[in-house]
């Protein structure tokens, strides 16, 4: 690759890499190392972002359970019994915007619990 397809190259290159610190943004073996590397936590990281919002959901809504009497896991397993099938993101946002409507999920999964 010579001349213009290569400066084209390069100055693809340096358009990603503006911001990076040092000769991550100057250089151009350590620009392409970097690039390389972002790329591999962002893949990772994309991942992770999930991992990390269900995690959050879960203690949202075991909070608000336990402040209803309940356990989580009792929760999940009365909601299985009870034929309600919300997920955790519905149930977290629930439990912090509509706590009367997170009420009532909850009693009726207290039901379930008690008709099994």
């Amino acid at each position: 690759m010579k001349g213009a397809a290569r400066a084209q190259a390069k100055r693809r290159l340096f358009k990603k890499v503006k911001g990076f610190v040092g000769g991550r943004g100057r250089l151009l073996r350590t620009a392409k190392e970097s690039l390389v590397r972002a790329g591999v936590y962002a893949f990772r990281d994309r991942r992770n972002r999930k991992r990390e919002f269900r995690a959050l959901w879960i203690i949202r809504i075991n909070a608000a359970c336990r402040m209803r009497g309940l356990r989580y896991s009792e929760f999940i397993h009365g909601l299985q019994l009870a034929k309600i099938e919300l997920d955790r993101k519905t149930l977290a946002e629930m439990a912090v915007a509509d706590p009367t409507a997170f009420d009532g999920v909850v009693e009726q999964a207290k039901k379930a619990l008690g008709a099994a």
